[in-house]
């Protein structure tokens, strides 16, 4: 399979590893090739139309200004034709006014994001999926921490067989994300404890959106080169491209997958 990686602007300024990153995590499955592509530092980028319909799916670890209109048409004719679409962490916070783009990542946070972007998600004590709409900002987090991810679906292909909790690397934990959260599946959830400056709530880690004929993988984990080394990190980026790809997934849960209070990491080099 060909997947594309998207990249060139972030407020992350790690994002230049971490591209490389997720290329060597899903180039060593053996199901893709990859290829990036790469915007101009700031700005828009005038000349930037990657030929979506060349790959099975697009990776994107991009926040920053607007694609050009012709673009942005593109990529979400791309996706509601059955393209494969992942986000990962910062790109839930691009492109706040794009109301397509909104509909496709399910939720998102800052970037201008309130309560006319869509209700606030999560799951409350009673393990419910909550659609709030107080009025308020979309996107916050606490302070860096590890974190235990809670499976709430694991018939899905991408989790199933996953421990149903793990812990995952120091990382920021998302939350008051809000958005559009149509067609929207919560695959997994993470507390975030108010002792990190959190919610109290648990807040969706794992997600999916069926936008047309297309599938939508969206984590918002992955901040940091630390935070992607965690093999459960690495394993969900895997199996969510190959499920948004083909709606399949054929990979094994690895053994070095994370428990649920202990971190499991492949380190990288840095």
């Amino acid at each position: 399979m060909n997947a594309l990686i998207i990249e060139g602007q972030n407020n992350h300024g790690v994002w230049p590893k971490t591209t490389q990153m997720m290329k060597g995590y899903l180039e060593e499955t053996g199901l893709f090739k990859v290829d990036v592509a790469t915007t101009v530092k700031s700005g828009i980028d005038p000349d930037f139309s990657p030929t979506f319909s060349d790959y099975d799916v697009v990776v994107s670890n991009y926040n920053g200004a607007p694609w050009p209109e012709a673009t942005q048409k593109a990529f979400i004719d791309y996706i509601k034709r059955g393209g494969g679409f992942v986000v990962v962490h910062a790109a839930n916070n691009a492109f706040g006014k794009w109301k397509e783009y909104n509909e496709a990542i399910g939720l998102g946070g800052w970037g201008g994001r309130n309560e006319k972007s869509g209700p606030y998600v999560y799951v409350n004590a009673d393990g419910k999926l909550i659609r709030d709409t107080t009025p308020g900002r979309g996107g916050n987090h606490g302070s860096q921490h590890p974190f235990v991810v809670t499976i709430r679906n694991s018939d899905h292909p991408v989790t199933k067989g996953m421990p149903g909790q793990w812990l995952h690397e120091k990382d920021e934990l998302y939350d008051l994300l809000r958005g559009p959260a149509e067609n929207m599946t919560v695959l997994a959830t993470a507390y975030g404890s108010k002792d990190f400056g959190g919610t109290g709530r648990h807040e969706p880690m794992i997600f999916t959106v069926d936008y047309g004929k297309g599938r939508v993988f969206h984590t918002p984990m992955g901040h940091a080169i630390y935070s992607q080394e965690c093999v459960g990190f690495i394993t969900i980026l895997q199996r969510g491209a190959e499920w948004a790809a083909t709606g399949k997934v054929t990979q094994k849960i690895p053994k070095d997958f994370p428990t649920a209070d202990e971190v499991s990491k492949r380190p990288s080099g840095n």
